[in-house]
């Protein structure tokens, strides 16, 4: 298996994906092809006291670099030698199991649309990360910011990728699917919210997934269900108020309660490792990325701030996901939900 990494992207490139590579080899056995500029990435190596190549470790050069202020839609066209579009390439044409880059989300998802392709029936990808709930297990947030626009006929279609998803990736044997409303009534909601969930009530009673209604967003972290159903504008908009919630918790714990006295002090040495623990379950590092669901191949848009752990994680995750493939079930499931949609690839 072999995992492409852009070199190029994120806030720390290219030092955070290098030696998140370097890492990853060494810890999972992993094959990765770094694609960027090759003296740069040399140069990192060379910082860190490395000489030669570590052991899985390619290097695919690229001279050109995706700006994040560059339009997503021109890219492909005007940045054809980008460290993106070369691996986004590379992926498309058998070189690789997966591709991971902390590079523009518009870019990246536009690239992956048009070179890697969408599994034929999949109307848009969508991001879906799972987030750890309050039940002990995760929630598939889809879709968390990749389409901001959607329509009724989405919003089913991520109902049932999410439903796959959590069953082939999290184990979740029959999977709680909820729509993201102000309210749990069938009658909440915007004519999107309204629509899509009778759409996805008739997929429910057609047996193809397991919908259980609207749901607000306080349910989401308490594990109300398994995967929720969203336009990428609100899913984005929860992703990050419970990743803010919880960072504004862990702060409160740490600096208002348990440094307050000499005795919450010495409390707080007991409970550190529990609270570490906690903080660590909500650590984007820890996760590594997210993938774009309903394209052919893994694609992982790993979180602009990745530091070294985070695109080491990312490999595992690409690596994971290169093992679980579920594009087959989904183009066939894909059929029976919507017998009437036609690919627009």
């Amino acid at each position: 298996m072999r995992i492409i990494l852009d070199a190029m992207g994120g806030d720390y490139a290219p030092q955070a994906p290098v030696m998140g590579a370097v890492r990853a080899a060494k810890d999972f056995g992993a094959n990765i092809t770094l694609v960027g500029k090759g003296d740069q990435i040399l140069n990192v190596l060379r910082e860190q006291g490395i000489e030669d190549l570590p052991v899985g470790v390619e290097i695919a050069n690229a001279d050109e670099v995706v700006d994040m202020h560059d339009d997503p839609a021109n890219v492909i066209r005007k940045k054809k030698n980008s460290s993106m579009v070369i691996g986004l390439r590379m992926l498309a044409e058998g070189q690789g199991d997966a591709f991971i880059s902390a590079g523009s989300t518009g870019a990246l998802l536009s690239g992956a649309t048009l070179i890697v392709k969408r599994v034929k029936g999949i109307r848009r990808a969508a991001m879906g990360p799972a987030m750890p709930n309050k039940a002990g297990g995760k929630t598939v947030i889809l879709d968390c910011g990749a389409n901001a626009e959607c329509t009724p006929e989405f919003l089913l279609q991520f109902g049932f990728v999410g439903s796959l998803y959590a069953k082939k990736y999290l184990g979740v044997e029959n999977p709680k699917v909820g729509l993201l409303n102000i309210g749990t009534e069938d009658t909440k909601g915007t004519p999107l919210q309204k629509e899509a969930y009778a759409l996805l009530q008739d997929a429910s009673e057609r047996g193809m997934i397991r919908f259980v209604g609207n749901v607000e967003a306080r349910a989401v972290p308490l594990g109300a269900v398994d995967v929720v159903v969203c336009d990428g504008f609100a899913g984005n908009v929860l992703l990050k108020t419970i990743e803010g919630t919880a960072m504004f918790m862990g702060s409160l714990m740490k600096h208002k309660i348990f440094k307050r006295s000499l005795l919450s002090k010495i409390g707080y040495l007991f409970c550190k490792p529990g609270v570490d623990e906690v903080m660590k379950m909500m650590d984007y590092r820890e996760i590594g990325g997210t993938q774009f669901l309903g394209i052919r191949k893994p694609v992982i848009k790993a979180h602009g701030a990745s530091d070294e752990t985070a695109f080491c994680n990312a490999v595992k995750q690409a690596m994971d996901a290169a093992n679980s493939d579920i594009s087959q079930e989904l183009e066939q499931g894909l059929c029976a939900l919507m017998p009437k949609e036609k690919d627009d690839d």
